[in-house]
């Protein structure tokens, strides 16, 4: 199971995702570490047990062991995040003002450069549709001279991996 194998799992109709698979697993504007977690990121929070697989038979062996936790911690720390500052962000009224009493300690700790974590978070933040958590993880990447570019680069790639986990999810019901 590899990239290869998830391109080839998508239908014809979705050849322009299987050219951008292609194109955004090289791309120069992240670090092979950045790259490689974001596409991990995306493919947990997408939610399709194909796409987590071969992402993770392509990407998993390019991070470390403490890059691929702290990726998995990124998935599941937003997963929750998103969801709460999405409902503060939206619901009038005093939610925004009024503590989480959440635990996030990971991300205090995440086991690799804030800015990668950061990174990853944003990538998440992106598939989930929470605006204030994007806006707030764009604002820190940018703090610490993350580029434009490299910002785009990471939503190009949550959007491809999301796009590609919506089409296999659709195929497979298609089929049933």
């Amino acid at each position: 199971m590899s990239l290869e194998a998830l391109r080839n799992a998508l239908p014809e109709y979705a050849k322009d995702q299987k050219l951008n698979l292609g194109s955004l697993s090289t791309e120069p504007s992240l670090s092979a570490q950045q790259r490689a977690g974001t596409f991990v990121v995306s493919a947990l929070a997408s939610r399709n047990a194909t796409v987590i697989r071969n992402t993770l038979a392509e990407f998993g062996p390019q991070l470390s062991p403490e890059a691929l936790n702290a990726a998995k911690a990124a998935a599941s720390i937003m997963g929750m995040n998103n969801i709460y500052y999405r409902f503060t962000h939206l619901v009038h009224g005093d939610y925004a003002t009024m503590p989480a009493k959440l635990r996030m300690n990971v991300m205090a700790k995440p086991g690799v450069d804030k800015v990668d974590f950061e990174l990853w978070s944003l990538a998440v933040s992106a598939i989930n549709g929470c605006g204030m958590c994007m806006e707030s993880h764009e604002k820190v990447l940018l703090q610490h001279g993350v580029t434009k570019e490299q910002v785009q680069a990471a939503i190009r790639i949550a959007a491809v991996v999301h796009a590609t986990a919506a089409t296999l999810d659709a195929e497979e019901a298609l089929a049933a």
